[in-house]
């Protein structure tokens, strides 16, 4: 049943919610009903076992390439040269080693490339380039 003015030519355009507010309440219900049987599990008995102390995590070790193009691990300033050594060092001591590379926004990418050299030579597979969000 519409309502229409004096006017025959105008059509009443509004939009049913009634179907839309149903098929969501159905929905719902469906989804209360299934949510309780997705949270069971098999129920396991577990072996009980001796108590394991976690693995130790390490802190990650920090190579950073300043403005100037200094390299620094572990905030202690290190010639490229003696780079390749001290990496080897801690390589071998600890081959599960995480390494962070950072570097100045202003530094030239060559420099931040001979780190990532050495990086690769040294045979370091864990390495995450560190980045400042925009």
């Amino acid at each position: 049943m519409s309502f229409s003015s004096n006017d025959g030519d105008d059509v009443l355009s509004e939009i049913n919610v009634t179907p839309l507010v149903d098929v969501m309440l159905v929905l719902l219900v469906a989804f209360i009903v299934t949510a309780p049987v997705m949270t069971n599990a098999i129920t396991v008995n577990l072996p009980k076992t001796v108590a394991t102390k976690p693995t130790e995590q390490r802190t990650p070790v920090t190579l950073s390439v300043d403005a100037k193009g200094q390299v620094f691990v572990d905030k202690e300033q290190v010639p490229q040269a003696a780079l390749e050594a001290k990496l080897k060092g801690i390589y071998q001591a600890h081959p599960d080693q995480v390494f962070h590379l950072s570097s100045d926004d202003a530094v030239n990418y060559g420099a931040v490339a001979k780190v990532m050299a050495v990086v690769e030579r040294v045979g370091i597979s864990k390495l995450a380039v560190l980045t400042k969000a925009e």
